[in-house]
Parts: C-alpha cells; structure tokens; sequence
C-alpha cells in the first residue's frame, strides 16, 4: 500500500501565540528565521545559555525576548508551541515529554518521532500562502518545490485576491450559488475547462 502524507495542514495566527524556542546555535537560527520571515509579527521567547551573534542580531530586530538560562520546564508557562534545536538530544527529549505532559504542541528540530507538527517550504505572495509538506521525509524536495511555485504563482496575484474578494460582496443568492458564480468566474486561472469538486 501506498503511503500518504496524513498531516493536516494549519495556518496559526503566531501573533496571538507564545512560541518558545529552546537553543540559540545554528538550528535555532534557522528556525527562528523560517518563522520570522513567515510570521515578521509571531510571538517568540528564546531560551539559551549562549547565543550565536546573528541570532541575538535576529532577535533584537524582531523583538524576540531571549533568556540567557538553561533550559527549565517552568519556561512552557503559558506557551502554545515549543520547538526544540539544542544540539544536546537528552535536552531536546526533556523539552518534548515536558512539552506532552502540558499539552503543548512541540517540534524537536531533525527528530520526527519527537514532533507533533513539521516546518515545511512556504511560499508568500500578498494574501496567497502555500504550505509545502514532504512529512518530515525530505526538507530539499520541499525547498526545490517552494522555489518551483516562487517562480510560477505570479506577482500580481494578490491584485487577483483582492479583486476576487470585492466581487465575493457583491454576488447575489445563497451560499452554493455564491461558490457556483465564482468557480465559473475562476475557471480560466488554470488551463483546464472543467474544475471538478471546486469549493470556495
């Protein structure tokens, strides 16, 4: 049998969410700077003893509050997403069962049996987003992917977004009538005559 990517995909507002990231080396940079060019307004706490100068650079421009202390269970009072990037494995595990303990939502980084979600490609024009997920099995083929659709979503369809939304207010009728008059308005966004099974 065929296997299948079973994640289900989300977009969290991370303004209104505290997120932790425990480690300040290489990893947590690269995390902290995937979510921040994301999410430029996310909420985020750093927990390390020692910080890499870009990081701390990284961090001041974004405010993002960084504590230079181990880390301690009582820093996942009142966080909603922990990710773990220490390069101390006994560390990053403590954090997940601590984290599982509280019901938080947890990603200890290159580790996927010890992650309730993945970091995956993201690709952002305007009001568009694309999530790209490859199920914690190969981060390039999501990174060749998210330069694929960087290239071919063009630049102006934020203008189609807006323009399609302004339109949405001003059909007339019940809600299917409403997704029938927009899937007929959006056929020619794609090079096929009929679009089965289009929900708005």
């Amino acid at each position: 049998m065929e296997e299948r990517n079973n994640l289900y995909p989300v977009f969290l507002k991370v303004k209104n969410l505290e997120v932790l990231i425990v480690g300040g080396g290489n990893v947590a940079e690269e995390k902290l700077t995937f979510l921040l060019k994301s999410s430029p307004d996310a909420n985020v706490t750093i927990v390390s003893p020692v910080y890499r100068d870009n990081t701390i650079a990284l961090a001041e421009k974004f405010g993002v509050q960084r504590i230079h202390k181990k880390y301690n269970k009582r820093f996942l009072k009142g966080k909603h997403i922990v990710i773990a990037t220490t390069d101390i494995p006994k560390v990053n595990i403590q954090v997940y069962k601590d984290c599982r303990k509280k019901s938080i939502l947890v990603n200890v980084a290159d580790n996927p049996p010890y992650c309730d979600f993945y970091m995956g490609g993201i690709v952002t024009k305007g009001s568009v987003k694309v999530a790209i997920s490859t199920n914690g099995k190969s981060p390039t083929t999501a990174k060749r992917l998210r330069q694929f659709f960087e290239e071919v979503i063009p630049e102006n369809i934020d203008d189609l977004v807006k323009n399609l939304n302004e339109y949405r207010k001003t059909i007339k009728g019940d809600f299917e009538e409403k997704v029938e008059t927009l899937n007929e308005f959006t056929k020619g966004l794609i090079g096929k005559k009929e679009v089965a099974n289009d929900k708005d």
